[in-house]
């Protein structure tokens, strides 16, 4: 399954650098604090097609279990909103291709793969105290 994303409107759109959830400065890592709405069926299938041995901060094969679990309810969170490059009822389709620009792109540039921190209850407090151990190994310069 492809995202379907348009190509022409892709290109004609502003260029802008992409929002980050944290940078911690001094190893240069990224960490994205993903909530429900990020475990859609495009996000699993999108991650089902990551090249093997690709370098994450998070746990490639357990992210597709959640996305496999929470799919059918983060499908339908604003199914029906447009999104620049998808159309209509892409908005799914954009986040999912916006996260795996982050999670390809960043390894790709010599960076520190980007750590996802499962967030889907929208706690942010309780997803950090769930991570911050591993947090604060993953970030030790």
């Amino acid at each position: 399954m492809k995202l379907d994303g348009k190509v022409a409107e892709q290109k004609a759109k502003r260029r802008r650098v992409l929002p980050l959830d944290f940078v911690h400065e001094s190893t240069g890592t990224i960490v994205e604090f993903d909530e429900m709405q990020h475990f859609t069926s495009f996000r699993r299938h999108s991650l089902e097609l990551y090249p093997e041995g690709v370098s994450t901060g998070f746990d490639l094969d357990r992210y597709i279990v959640i996305c496999h679990d929470w799919s059918t309810r983060a499908d339908n969170y604003r199914a029906a909103k447009a999104a620049t490059g998808f159309g209509p009822g892409g908005r799914q389709k954009q986040r999912a291709y916006f996260d795996d620009l982050r999670d390809l792109a960043v390894p790709a540039m010599g960076g520190p793969g980007v750590i996802r921190v499962a967030c889907f209850d929208n706690d942010g407090r309780a997803a950090y105290a769930r991570e911050r151990e591993k947090l604060q190994k993953l970030m030790t310069v």
